[in-house]
Parts: C-alpha cells; structure tokens; sequence
C-alpha cells in the first residue's frame, strides 16, 4: 500500500501548523503577547544583603529571555513580573551534642505579583521560597555564599516561569 505523495506533503503541514504554539521549554505563551518586563525587586528583608536585589531582578529576566521568545522592555510589557525579596535567613537546623548548629540553612523568599495585561485571569500575587543547606561549622562568605544564592535563585526564578507561563 504507497501512500501518494500530496496526501503526505499535507498531511505533515497540517501536523507542523497544529505543533505551532509548543514550546519545549513547557512555557505556554498567551496570544498576542511579545513582551515582558521585570521591574526591580527591592530588598525588604530584615537581614539585607547588598547585591541580592540587583542579582535575583536580572536572573529572572535572563530566565524569560532565555525560555521564550518574549522580549524585555522597560515599561508596557504585556507581561510584568514586579515584588521584592522577603526574606533572608540563616538559620540551625540540627545540633551536636555541645548545642552548636550541626547544619545551617539560608532560606530566601520572594513576594511575586505578576500581570497579563492581554487576561486579568492569569494574574496572581504568591510567596516562593526555597534554602540551601549547609555544615553548621562553616561560614557562608565567598564562593560557599554565591552557590547557595545562585542555587537558591535558580529554583526560585523557575518556579516563579512555571507558575506564570507553565502553569505547573
């Protein structure tokens, strides 16, 4: 049984054209929607760390461009991502036998208000966090410090794609 060739040739447009609004990277991008903006997330939190509000802003936008085809513009975005670190803390999370923090944990949140100028519906305010453990006898300064933030960063600003674009 051969399958003629136009029947063929239409058949894989019409699966192309049906594939067109997938994005391997899960975002589900509304219609009529190009561009986004991240204004910058002020550090509210009670123990502030210089630097972290410049960091988390620029690797959320990084994350969008880099996941989308979503432009970043100042101001008129379709999409806007605005809020400000919470929290930042340190905290023991086991003791040894002499009552010193056996781990540590840095905890850091975000408040998060996004809006979808194109549908009111998908706008929300949330709360994200998430930690990074560490040895209760070291200290977080200097390279220790810039993978627990960066790690830190990278979750947040991906649950924060997945809950506006992913719906995950």
């Amino acid at each position: 049984m051969r399958v003629p060739i136009r029947l063929l040739i239409i058949f894989s447009g019409l699966m192309l054209i049906g594939c067109g609004p997938y994005s391997f990277t899960g975002a589900s991008i509304p219609e009529g929607t190009q561009t986004f903006q991240v204004n910058f997330f002020q550090n509210n939190a009670p123990l502030v760390e210089p630097g972290l509000d410049l960091q988390f802003t620029q690797n959320l936008q990084d994350l969008i461009l880099n996941q989308t085809n979503l432009d970043l513009v100042q101001s008129g975005g379709d999409l806007t991502y605005e809020g400000e670190i919470i929290e930042y803390r340190i905290s023991p999370m086991t003791a040894t036998a002499s009552n010193t923090a056996a781990q540590n944990r840095l905890t850091i949140a975000v408040r998060v208000r996004f809006f979808d100028r194109n549908n009111d519906e998908n706008d929300f305010e949330q709360r994200f966090s998430f930690f990074f453990d560490y040895e209760g006898s070291s200290q977080l300064i200097g390279a220790q410090k810039d993978v627990a933030v960066e790690e830190i960063f990278e979750r947040l600003t991906q649950d924060i794609f997945n809950a506006s674009l992913a719906k995950w």
